[in-house]
């Protein structure tokens, strides 16, 4: 008997069983649907936050206070004081492998206008910090460097500050604000970026000069952090020995001691938050992947019942000729009919399911190879499930089959 005989054969009898063999894909179905679900939901997840983090510069490097003992204890980062004015100057002046830099001095507070108000963190920096951050002036101008030292009380203000106090197309250019009771003059509008993938709002922001917040709002004489961005992403690392070179001699620190500060890169950055991904989606795939396992058993169930209900036929068709080899091919064509047919459809609705939860605004991408390596499970599952039904049927003495009842 041919393979295509033998085919013909085996799709009789599974068709023969329509609600059995339907059951029997059923795991199938249900365990690769979810794995494509959970990839795709994973993938999308990694290149959305990505996407994120590139658009505040894939060569951004931010400089902040590091942990240090005081008396025998680990101080708290946040509670340093080691980011200073000297830091920043001396960077300006012996950089090579960085292009612009920010000193960032920040306070979260609410922010009034005649009767409203609303809450909003104040970033102080200098103006090079929109070229570092990408960020875009949508109407006005942004501040100065005049402005930086007089401490000038003028701000840049992001789109929910604008709506949240004046409301739709009204252009606050020139109006004075009240930010923890200092006046600031607006005098930009910065571009809409929408919420983050942590469902941040970025436009829930103001910008000013960095000496106006510390002097006037924050009473600090030391930075927050310093932001800045290398010449190119691949100078990123070259960028940050220089930085570390330069800050250890400033904070005149002796070559056995740790450093107190750090210096964090946005492409160390993507690499975590995409590694972290990564496990994630690989502990969801392996939870999805046991009913794939379940799924096999359950199929290899039907199998030996089908074995069973055919003992006759089986004999009958040794009787006529038909070797174990042939038989044992028949049965494992079957195992592999019900369980690639499964397969197929958990395909389908798997990546039907993807798109419809890309629809409700969850990021989601199907990897191309996911579906690949899908189908060759499903074929797997079907040989390695469907061989002991088959060996049993090929192992059959055909006297016995035949008188079978």
């Amino acid at each position: 008997m041919n393979i295509l005989n033998l085919f013909k054969v085996s799709l009789r009898a599974v068709a023969n069983n329509k609600m059995r063999s339907f059951l029997s894909m059923l795991g199938i179905i249900i365990g690769v649907a979810a794995v494509i679900i959970m990839m795709s939901i994973g993938q999308g997840s990694k290149e959305s936050i990505r996407s994120e983090l590139s658009t505040m510069g894939t060569n951004l490097l931010t400089i902040r206070p590091g942990a240090d003992m005081r008396g025998g204890v680990r101080q708290d980062p946040s509670s340093m004081q080691t980011l200073k004015m000297a830091d920043y100057q001396r960077i300006l002046a012996e950089k090579k492998f960085v292009t612009k830099v920010s000193p960032e001095v920040t306070s979260s507070g609410q922010v009034i206008y005649g009767n409203n108000n609303t809450n909003t963190t104040i970033y102080g920096e200098s103006p090079e910090y929109l070229d570092i951050k990408l960020w875009t002036i949508e109407k006005g101008d942004c501040f100065t460097e005049e402005d930086i030292k007089k401490a000038a009380k003028v701000v840049v203000v992001g789109q929910t500050v604008v709506k949240e106090l004046f409301g739709e197309h009204i252009d606050p250019i020139g109006k004075t604000v009240r930010f923890k009771s200092i006046p600031m003059r607006i005098i930009g509008v910065l571009k809409a970026k929408g919420y983050n993938s942590w469902g941040m709002d970025q436009d829930n922001v103001m910008i000013a000069p960095y000496t106006t917040v510390m002097k006037r709002i924050a009473a600090q004489t030391f930075f927050s952090s310093i932001v800045c961005s290398a010449i190119t992403e691949e100078l990123s690392d070259a960028a940050i020995e220089e930085l570390t070179q330069i800050l250890r001699q400033n904070h005149k620190l002796k070559e056995d001691a740790a450093d107190d500060f750090t210096i964090r890169s946005q492409a160390e950055m993507m690499e975590t938050m995409s590694s972290t991904m990564d496990t994630v989606t690989l502990i969801l795939v392996v939870a999805a992947a046991f009913s794939l396992l379940v799924a096999g058993i359950g199929i290899m169930n039907i199998m030996l019942v089908s074995v069973t209900e055919r003992t006759k036929e089986i004999g009958l068709r040794m009787a006529v000729g038909a070797t174990g080899p042939v038989i044992s091919l028949q049965f494992l064509i079957e195992s592999v009919l019900i369980s690639v047919t499964g397969g197929l459809i958990g395909i389908f609705v798997g990546c039907s399911a993807s798109e419809g939860i890309g629809l409700m605004g969850i990021p989601v991408s199907i990897p191309a190879w996911s579906i690949y390596v899908s189908f060759l499970v499903c074929v797997f599952i079907g040989v390695l499930f469907g061989y002991i039904p088959a060996q049993k049927a090929a192992n059959m003495d055909p006297i016995e089959a035949i008188r079978h009842e």
